[in-house]
């Protein structure tokens, strides 16, 4: 058992038989009374996010993950499928588990997929992806006095926002725990 105050950005923790992934965490303390912990978790079997709010004291039962290296192999439809590169076993994913994550996913990417009771629940992927630009939007000619942006569609189909200097086969970083554009490579 942890107490809810030692909660932080990452922690996984079970409660009401659940399996949650802290998004976010406050620690609130009013004038009088008790402190408040406010969550924004993740259920990571479902996939759903959900806010929650503790009273300091209260409990979460810890639990123990085993983490694996994987490599990215290919999707279909709704399942994303991950090779172990120790045991060569492949693991399917669904894609409610992985939410946005899925969008930054390229074949042959490594990446550490958790395990809880031989049951994978989530994938850590790295701070950040270099996609390939295969949509953009027409930029205007002298708009780029002001810093102006646009929007482009990656190879794996995630929209974010560029300076207009950005073109159709261009190569761009992305941070994956933003979902924002850094550089052009």
């Amino acid at each position: 058992m942890i107490d809810v105050n030692d909660l932080r950005k990452g922690v996984t923790f079970q409660f009401d038989g659940e399996i949650y992934k802290v998004l976010e965490y406050s620690h609130n303390k009013p004038g009088r009374g008790n402190a408040t912990i406010r969550t924004k978790v993740r259920n990571l079997r479902t996939g759903g996010t959900l806010e929650r709010t503790f009273q300091s004291g209260d409990r979460v039962q810890d639990i123990r993950l085993d983490h694996h290296i994987v490599t990215y192999l290919y999707h279909d439809g709704d399942l994303y499928y991950f090779m172990d590169t120790v045991t060569y076993e492949q693991t399917p994913l669904s894609g409610k588990i992985l939410g946005e994550s899925a969008e930054f996913l390229k074949d042959g990417m490594e990446l550490k997929l958790t395990f809880y009771d031989e049951e994978p629940i989530d994938i850590e992927l790295p701070t950040s992806v270099e996609l390939k630009v295969v949509e953009s939007e027409p930029s205007v000619k002298g708009d780029t006095a002001t810093g102006a942006n646009k929007y482009v569609t990656t190879e794996t189909g995630h929209r974010v926002q560029v300076p207009l200097f950005v073109n159709v086969g261009d190569t761009v970083r992305i941070d994956t725990r933003t979902g924002e554009y850094l550089t052009r490579v």
